[in-house]
């Protein structure tokens, strides 16, 4: 059964409980139903971004991403990291409040600077070694374009793929842009020879990630996660519910 329940949702995030439904859907159909795991958000803040922030995109996954949370995750709340040339802030979205939180988050924040991918593992792998969590971590990663320090990305990938850590790319722009050929390549890096496990998944929700349907969404979101959960479990890296 889930985390939390539709009564609480309905009670706390009732604009979430039709997110909150389909998220089960995507995740009973994937045999992950009763999983317990922390979900975070990390969220690219660069320059090219602003129109994502202004239009409510931003906003709009953090929804999606806090409802699929809710099924996995008791505490009702998703840690999430801001990233751009530095981690502009880490800071986290909760069921209550939920509404306008991106815009409050980012009213605080400063320059839009550009793309740092390893700087968000970093946070993220810290945040979750000192939460002295158990449970397997997806981590929902956000950008509209590839790093400005691609060898330092995959240092951080390879070494974080001895943690119980997945990290589910999403892509945000025209899919013809070269940008996503770097995160193709992440997503393909060799096991074992780079990594202990294949700890990464990528897709492409192309210029207006809005339209993505729901459904798809949460689907792609998981799709890769239980090949993923049942090899690190086997290997150890997983030992948690």
């Amino acid at each position: 059964m889930a985390a939390i329940g539709l009564r609480e949702i309905e009670e706390s995030a009732p604009a979430l409980v039709s997110l909150y439904k389909t998220a089960g859907d995507s995740l009973r159909g994937r045999g992950l139903d009763g999983l317990r795991a922390a979900v975070y958000l990390v969220v690219d803040y660069s320059g090219s971004m602003r129109p994502y922030y202004k239009d409510g995109t931003v906003q709009a996954l953090a929804d999606r991403v806090l409802s699929l949370a809710a099924h996995l995750d008791d505490d009702g709340t998703v840690p999430v990291v801001f990233f751009s040339t530095d981690v502009d802030a880490v800071t986290d979205i909760a069921l209550t409040g939920h509404q306008g939180r991106i815009d409050r988050i980012v009213a605080g924040l400063g320059h839009m600077g550009k793309t740092a991918y390893h700087l968000a593992m970093d946070a993220v792998i810290d945040h979750y070694l000192d939460s002295g969590a158990t449970a397997p971590a997806l981590v929902v990663f956000q950008t509209d374009g590839g790093p400005v320090d691609r060898l330092a990305a995959e240092r951080y990938l390879c070494k974080a793929a001895r943690l119980p850590l997945f990290w589910q790319f999403v892509g945000f722009g025209d899919p013809g842009s070269t940008q996503f050929d770097y995160l193709r390549r992440l997503d393909e890096l060799p096991v074992p020879d780079r990594r202990a496990v294949d700890n990464a998944g990528f897709f492409h929700a192309g210029p207006d990630p809005r339209a993505v349907p729901d459904a798809e969404l949460y689907d792609r979101l998981v799709g890769e996660f239980p090949e993923w959960l049942a090899e690190a479990r086997a290997r150890g890296i997983v030992t948690g519910s």
